[in-house]
Formats: structure tokens, sequence, C-alpha cells
């Protein structure tokens, strides 16, 4: 990544490996949450889609306009629920992989934060 990209200042402040987010039973099921760490320019935000037993984690950040993907703060779901859609210009990407099938950023996939649960904390984890 080089110095020119708007994403620098945000990656600066991504949560290390080890930093526990908050418990598996805080996210019900089929819903959302969003995390942020820094402030500013240099805030990073992160969200947790809970599906059943899976989590599914991304960086707040279409890979379009490097804005944020929220519609309403920790609100990033179609209103089925079945797609993550960006508030700002409509890209929808699929849950299981953050892949946008539809929208100015066809192709391209959300930033993943790779995530796991420990004795039922949710724990940033080394990326694979």
């Amino acid at each position: 990544m080089t110095t020119s990209d708007p994403r620098v200042g945000r990656q600066s402040n991504r949560p290390d490996a080890g930093v526990v987010l908050c418990r598996f039973d805080d996210i019900p099921d089929g819903s959302t949450k969003l995390f942020s760490f820094g402030k500013g320019f240099e805030r990073f935000q992160m969200f947790i889609l809970r599906r059943s037993d899976q989590l599914l984690s991304y960086a707040n950040d279409c890979p379009h306009v490097h804005g944020p993907l929220d519609w309403k703060p920790g609100e990033f779901l179609t209103e089925e629920g079945d797609y993550i859609i960006c508030a700002m210009h409509g890209a929808v990407f699929q849950l299981d992989d953050g892949l946008c099938v539809g929208g100015p950023c066809r192709g391209e996939h959300l930033d993943h934060v790779q995530v796991e649960v420990i004795d039922g904390a949710i724990v940033v984890s080394n990326p694979d």
C-alpha cells in the first residue's frame, strides 16, 4: 500500500491479533456489530456478522470509494439480510466472501478481518 492510498490512516489502527472484541453472545444471530479503533482520519472500523455459529468480519470500507458501508451506524445488510450493501452507491456484496456482485466495484472484495472464538470471546486472529 502506498502513502497515496486513502486507507493508510485507517489501516494504522487496525486491531492486532489477540484483541478481544466482545462476547460471542453479544451479537444476536442474523445481526451485525460495528467496532471502531482510533479517531478521525486515523479511525479503523470493522464489523462482524453472525449467522448461527458462523462469524463473518470485514473492514467497514467500500472498495469503490473507500468510505463506510453502513447506511446507519452498525447497519450493513439489505432488508432481506442476504447481502451487505454500501449506503454510498448501492453496491452489494456476498456475505460469505465479501465479493461485490452488483454496483460499480463488481468483482472486488471487502477487506476480510480474521476473527476466532476463544472461550466464548470473539478475538482478532492472525490472517491466514
